[in-house]
């Protein structure tokens, strides 16, 4: 008996040592708290899902033949080169950390890079030359790039070095390190300059108040002193503000309308005069060639990018047809670039494309794709495109989101759900790639929802506003229970396998949902997220705070500072009845970690179940490779205990 006890017990040892070793090694960046450890397994059946890899377009070089693009090869996205359509890529920087943004000087000047340390966003500037960083800005503070003179011998850009707070502007020639220069001391964190003038002697600068409110001003690079050219009374958006052939001034701005519209500003007298023709829906991103004779633009139609040529008039307009039906790829400067050859450059991704480089020619709308992003071998045609769902909310507004389902044929039957609520709150959920959730879709049967709620962008002024303030926050939580009622209705839905995902903003809603909705829904995964309005607001970055005031309210004042407290997450935990998973950057500037710290501890204190991962070495979002996957990974492991029995 006592022999036979014994090899029980031997083997039962030998399989505990046997599951510890088939677990997946937690980071060392990482600290997981209440985390189940990580099969082996889980980690080889999603690893094709994980590498995948994305091209972004950044620019062209002063040939106009060679572009300019960011893409990743290790463990974190690197600046290359491609040489032509379907040539290699080269790569030029060879950073630990990210590498976002860069840009090379007209002519074929210095190229400068933009990167932070840890995603902390302070970031600073540096002149890449021969794989060499050498250092621009000062260092310390966070810096922003903004733009080339036209001869490219200077480079303008927002600095918050004077206080942490106002992002004044500056002009620096890259060649000469201590070159800098303050022209134009501002209030705001939302400055920068957005264009020079042909003989280099003025400067438009945009000051981006709130999401639909922002001004456009001239600086005088001679003289000094900052003249604002929009009109004083009335609020409007205006962005990407360029100098026209005719003496003008390119903008977008909702000037006079609910959306937002390509057209010209006359810097006399601030009239705005639009120039795109489109009755509804924003127009994104523009370029026009040098003598304004074209122009190329984008709209965000329901979520898709379309992009459209014209005269330069707002006439003989033709849509590009040789374009994926996605989105157009977000890459800190502008979307699309001519070159000197006079083709136009941009980047997209697709429920299909990860996320590649192409070019247009503007006379003939003939469409090249310069890269094919690697999808770790998986057929990329297996993932499903979106349907639209359109739903009446509980006051009668429509709102809208993109469900991706899963094979019918491969998984019969009511499928569960998870609703992914983007961030911003100025977002937009849009019909991109899904990346690594393909595998959620793909291989868990599980259905993906990204509704649009209101305080979307893409769907007008109006729509845009409607959750500003503490007394409206809540009515986009109130969407969020409406599309529940809709999707418990559709059949092929297991309402009683619902959860809910958000990131920044989304994490808010995702922590909201699960003080509402707990009895409808079964977990909640919330990263980088809000849960106590007054204490982000104190404890964000200086330079942020204005700008998130105006969309959230001002924790300074008495009555918006007791209702901020009274629907914020912490405050109602004893609602939240459901598994939370929690995660967060340590270095992040805009939501601090603290933000998950104290629900983590408050949900715990009333016996509730918490999921609490920390990226030390990471800011607001995971960009390190080894980090991103073992967050993803324990995403699984949550989805499978508390969504997939």
């Amino acid at each position: 008996m006592a022999r036979a006890l014994n090899t029980l017990l031997a083997a039962a040892l030998v399989a505990a040592a046997h599951t510890a070793a088939a677990a997946v090694s937690i980071p060392g960046a990482v600290t997981a708290d209440g985390v189940a450890p990580i099969p082996e397994a889980t980690a080889r059946d999603t690893r094709p899902y994980l590498e995948f890899r994305r091209a972004s377009f950044l620019g062209w070089d002063a040939t106009g033949r060679t572009a300019l693009v960011k893409t990743r090869f290790g463990n974190t996205d690197q600046l290359h080169t491609v040489a032509g359509p379907g040539a290699a890529r080269t790569q030029l920087s060879f950073e630990a950390e990210p590498v976002p943004f860069a840009s090379q000087a007209p002519g074929g000047g210095p190229l400068v890079i933009q990167k932070d340390v840890g995603g902390n966003e302070f970031y600073q500037l540096y002149r890449l030359d021969n794989g060499a960083l050498e250092l621009l800005t000062d260092g310390k503070s966070r810096n922003w790039f903004g733009s080339w003179s036209r001869d490219g011998r200077l480079l303008g850009y927002a600095s918050s070095r004077r206080n942490g707070a106002d992002m004044d502007l500056y002009v620096l020639d890259p060649r000469t390190p201590g070159s800098d220069r303050m022209v134009a001391q501002v209030s705001g964190g939302g400055w920068n300059i957005s264009d020079f003038s042909a003989d280099g002697r003025t400067a438009l600068a945009i000051n981006r108040i709130s999401i639909n409110h922002a001004v456009v001003a001239e600086i005088d690079l001679d003289k000094g002193g900052l003249r604002v050219l929009t009109p004083k009374k009335g609020v409007a958006s205006y962005g990407d503000a360029h100098y026209a052939a005719d003496g003008q001034i390119w903008v977008l701005s909702n000037r006079d309308s609910d959306f937002v519209r390509l057209g010209k500003l006359d810097p006399r007298n601030g009239a705005f005069r639009p120039v795109s023709r489109e009755p509804r829906w924003d127009v994104t991103d523009y370029v026009v060639s040098a003598d304004d004779s074209m122009v190329a633009y984008a709209i965000n139609e329901a979520g898709v990018s379309r992009l459209r040529i014209g005269d330069g008039t707002g006439g003989a307009v033709r849509t590009v047809e040789g374009l994926p039906d996605g989105v157009l790829d977000w890459s800190f400067g502008r979307l699309l670039q001519l070159s000197a050859t006079g083709q136009i450059g941009l980047s997209m991704s697709s429920a299909r494309v990860p996320g590649d480089v192409y070019s247009v020619d503007p006379k003939t709308l003939a469409v090249k794709r310069w890269t094919w992003s690697e999808a770790g071998g998986l057929d990329l045609e297996r993932n499903r495109e979106p349907e639209l769902v359109e739903v009446t909310s509980f006051d009668g507004e429509k709102v809208s989101g993109f469900l991706y389902r899963p094979d019918p044929a491969r998984f019969p039957g009511k499928r569960p759900l998870i609703m992914d609520i983007h961030g911003g709150p100025e977002g937009q959920s849009r019909p991109g790639f899904l990346g690594a959730d393909n595998y959620l879709v793909n291989e868990l049967g599980v259905a993906l929802f990204l509704p649009n709620v209101r305080g979307s962008s893409g769907y007008g002024a109006r729509f845009l506003d409607l959750d500003n303030g503490p007394w409206k926050r809540e009515d986009s939580v109130k969407d969020v229970g409406a599309f529940i009622d809709a999707l418990a209705g559709d059949q092929r839905l297991d309402a009683a396998r619902f959860a809910v995902y958000g990131f920044s903003y989304g994490g808010y809603m995702c922590y909201a949902s699960a003080v509402h909705y707990s009895d409808r829904l079964r977990s909640a995964s919330c990263a980088v997220a809000i849960s106590d309005f007054v204490t982000f607001l104190e404890n964000t970055q200086a330079y942020r705070r204005d700008l998130r005031r105006v969309e959230y309210g001002d924790e300074r004042d008495p009555a918006q500072r007791a209702r901020l407290a009274e629907i914020s997450p912490l405050r109602n935990v004893g609602k939240i009845r459901i598994p939370l998973m929690v995660a967060a950057g340590g270095n992040d500037p805009r939501v601090p970690a603290s933000e998950a710290e104290q629900i983590v501890k408050a949900l715990r204190g009333q016996g509730g179940e918490a999921w609490h991962v920390l990226a030390h070495n990471e800011g607001h979002g995971f960009n390190k490779r080894e980090n991103r996957d073992y967050i993803f990974w324990a995403g699984i492991e949550f989805w499978k205990k508390t969504l997939l029995d």
